[in-house]
């Protein structure tokens, strides 16, 4: 059991002790944290905060936790309920709020929760931002409001319409194109809340969804990453349904995988590769991802006239270079798409509509879509770390094995082959090292990782 505070927020398992996991006492420690930076940085009469969540078995308790602890502060809240983590991204510049809090773990197993932080923009909290709200919630310095002054809870459930709204009204999602294709899509919603946004916005566009695993009930039918080795079921389904192809997002819709019409993984790093194709065709630019992700970015990216670059792992380092490079699309290699179009956050129903207007006006199979990018194949791995593990040192001595390569420091270690890469970093979500690694075949990326694995368990010794 575990409580992680990091740049992606706090996260934790459920139950357990007070400091270690996710207990009511941390939810209501950290929200009251958030909610007295907030008054601190915001200087006004009044303040309000948009809070949702998705359909995790504990999100009803946390959210109510966060809530009234908001409420304790004099911050008025809009309650969402359930709701996506784009749909309250959008929200908080909706409502002119002074920020938002999403109860969701994203891709971690049922008994994971965490609070993640937004501000006014409806963008995550940067580093520092974070640090800062970590050192109140370990001060004694927090004051409440007196019985005159508390905040109301006010709810609000038509976001996920307003958000598939917004969402039509993209210039380049083409509507009418999508319609006349007529798609049939099998939706996996993983028991959460992409199982009511998702087939939504498909009956919106004219496609027949196919709901499998779309119940909000938070009792997640498989692992929540959406990886092939959890989607055996969506494959099935796919191909009994005689399907023109498949979806699957996580818990909290930020992270986006498509399925051929075989059965066959598009692949979640070609979830991005695709959506950036279509958007610079029409309108071209420059694109920006994570070092994490694939090269077929930076290949597309440069057959359209424009220019790629690569930024730390996390969506708020994604955004920031975006805002730097002003990049028309990006985001990361897991399934999420950032079109600043339409707001600076990962989205899936922003990533649906794309590719479905690519594949319309296109009229080819996801397989044949698939085949036309450049083929490069990624292996994920991970080591799960202990307490003894000194994973600083481990990546100084990688470092120095291979001085020799092309060496990228900003974000762990990235070492750059000429036909291959390697990216090893400690995860802001998990307490593992990340292990991924891309090369010309499965089997040559596969032997890399496990190549390198195998290096850092010898250096572990």
């Amino acid at each position: 059991m575990t409580l992680i505070k990091s740049i992606s927020g706090i996260r934790g398992t459920i139950g357990g002790q007070v400091g270690d996991n996710l207990t009511p006492i941390d939810a209501v420690k950290f929200a009251s944290a958030y909610g007295f930076w907030l008054k601190q940085q915001r200087h006004k009469e009044h303040y309000r905060v948009v809070v949702g969540r998705d359909a995790r078995i504990s999100g009803e308790m946390i959210q109510n936790l966060v809530m009234n602890t908001l409420v304790g502060l004099g911050i008025h809240v809009i309650d969402l309920g359930l709701s996506t983590t784009p749909t309250v991204e959008i929200a908080v510049p909706m409502e002119h709020a002074d920020g938002g809090i999403i109860l969701t773990a994203s891709h971690n197993p049922k008994q994971w929760n965490a609070l993640k932080l937004l501000n006014e923009k409806g963008e995550f909290l940067n580093g520092a931002e974070g640090a800062k709200i970590l050192e109140i919630a370990e001060s004694d310095t927090m004051s409440f409001s007196d019985v005159d002054s508390l905040g109301k809870i006010t709810k609000n459930q038509a976001y996920i319409d307003m958000h598939i709204d917004a969402v039509l009204e993209l210039p380049l999602v083409n509507k009418k194109a999508i319609e006349d294709a007529s798609f049939k899509v099998v939706v996996d919603g993983v028991n959460s809340t992409g199982g009511i946004a998702i087939p939504l916005l498909l009956e919106r566009l004219g496609v027949h969804p196919v709901k499998l695993y779309c119940e909000p009930n938070g009792h997640f039918p498989h692992n929540p990453e959406p990886l092939k080795e959890h989607l055996t079921d969506l494959s099935e389904a796919v191909v009994k349904e005689h399907a023109d192809f498949g979806i699957v997002v996580d818990p909290d819709v930020d992270r986006l995988a498509f399925m051929d019409e075989r059965g066959e993984m598009f692949g979640e790093e070609y979830t991005l590769v695709a959506c950036a194709d279509y958007v610079l065709s029409k309108t071209p630019g420059n694109t920006v991802s994570n070092m994490s992700s694939t090269r077929a970015l930076r290949d597309v990216t440069e057959k359209h006239g424009g220019t790629y670059e690569a930024s730390a792992v996390g969506e708020v380092n994604v955004v920031e270079l975006m805002k730097k490079n002003h990049a028309i699309i990006g985001g990361e290699g897991n399934g999420g798409i950032i079109y600043p179009e339409s707001h600076y956050g990962r989205d899936a129903l922003v990533g649906v509509a794309l590719f479905l207007s690519l594949l319309a006006e296109k009229k080819m199979r996801v397989s044949e879509l698939r085949a036309s990018y450049p083929a490069y194949f990624m292996s994920k791995k991970k080591i799960e770390l202990t307490p003894e593990i000194d994973v600083d040192a481990i990546l100084k001595q990688m470092e120095a094995k291979y001085s020799h390569e092309r060496l990228t420091t900003i974000d762990g270690v990235k070492i750059d082959f000429s036909d291959s890469w390697v990216h090893l970093r400690k995860s802001n979500t998990e307490p593992i090292i990340r292990v991924y690694t891309e090369a010309p075949t499965q089997q040559e990326a596969d032997n890399l990782a496990n190549k390198i694995i195998i290096e850092i368990n010898n250096i572990n010794r």
